[in-house]
């Protein structure tokens, strides 16, 4: 198993000096149900941070649409009043995110399920696993997909993917992600220490970076972001869903790692801050070698 080193693809997301949001991509972030709406807002917010051109918020929470107000760049959407399919013909996201605070409502299975049927790159995270793990039809739709698509489940997620306990997945990691990646013909994020990603015809690979200050909620819903943010801009850039993702979970874990340093952790260390922290490495990787 190879050790994750992703930070050369940092290069591929440096910018022209004709550049404009059009040419860096668009983020469609799908969650936000009631109680829930905090998930999605730091998913959009670390895509903004990690520098999508565009990210839109689609809330399906109504109440929540106007609780980002030190945000105004992330533009809300309200998913009770749009038809899934229609709304995706009209936006023409560069990448769709879905799952962040969604919850297992019909509404959030309507939006999964437009979202799975769509042509082009998808990530799939927090119940809209749950949502796959308990519909039959939508794991088959998942494994159809001719699109590149990227699942990011933590061990009990994975478990309820596999039908098995999490001291299963855990007892065996590299069992457990090669089982996932069998099952849904994706790229799979296992999260957690030593987070570990494969993919069909890629080689596991191990990230070594990290601490336990993260372990905290919504730490997952900015890795979410992220890897929406950089694969929004790396898309149109030659760098393929696989190595966005790689990049998105080692600028992630490093992020923590500087924050600790700097001791804003690892007690109290916040997604918040963590986004922030990642738009800080890219730029200074740029500096350092563009």
């Amino acid at each position: 198993m190879k050790t994750l080193d992703a930070l050369d693809y940092i290069g591929k997301l440096a910018r022209k000096p004709d550049a404009h949001k059009g040419n860096t991509g668009k983020a469609l972030l799908i969650g936000g149900a009631p109680t829930m709406a905090g998930a999605l807002i730091l998913a959009g917010k670390s895509a903004l941070h990690s520098g999508a051109g565009l990210t839109l918020l689609m809330m399906l929470d109504p109440r929540s649409l106007g609780v980002v107000t030190n945000q105004p760049e992330l533009m809300m959407h309200d998913a009770n009043q749009q038809q899934p399919d229609e709304a995706l013909s009209i936006i023409k996201p560069t990448i769709i995110a879905i799952g962040p605070g969604i919850g297992i409502s019909e509404l959030a299975r309507a939006w999964l399920h437009a979202a799975l049927n769509r042509l082009g790159p998808l990530i799939i995270d927090a119940d809209a696993l749950n949502l796959v793990a308990t519909h039959p039809d939508l794991l088959e739709l998942l494994r159809q997909r001719t699109s590149p698509t990227t699942l990011t489940p933590h061990p009990g997620e994975a478990a309820r993917l596999l039908s098995c306990h999490t001291d299963q997945v855990q007892e065996d990691r590299e069992g457990a992600i090669h089982a996932l990646v069998r099952l849904t013909h994706a790229v799979v994020v296992l999260k957690g220490h030593h987070t570990l990603i494969a993919g069909p015809g890629y080689e596991t690979v191990i990230c070594m970076q990290g601490n336990p200050g993260m372990a905290v909620g919504g730490m997952g819903d900015t890795l979410t972001g992220c890897i929406a943010g950089i694969a929004a801009q790396g898309l149109t850039r030659e760098m393929n869903l696989f190595d966005a993702t790689c990049l998105a979970v080692q600028l992630h874990a490093m992020g923590g790692d500087q924050l600790v340093k700097k001791q804003s952790g690892p007690i109290g260390l916040t997604p918040s801050e963590l986004s922030l922290e990642i738009r800080s490495l890219i730029n200074h990787w740029l500096s350092q070698h563009i």
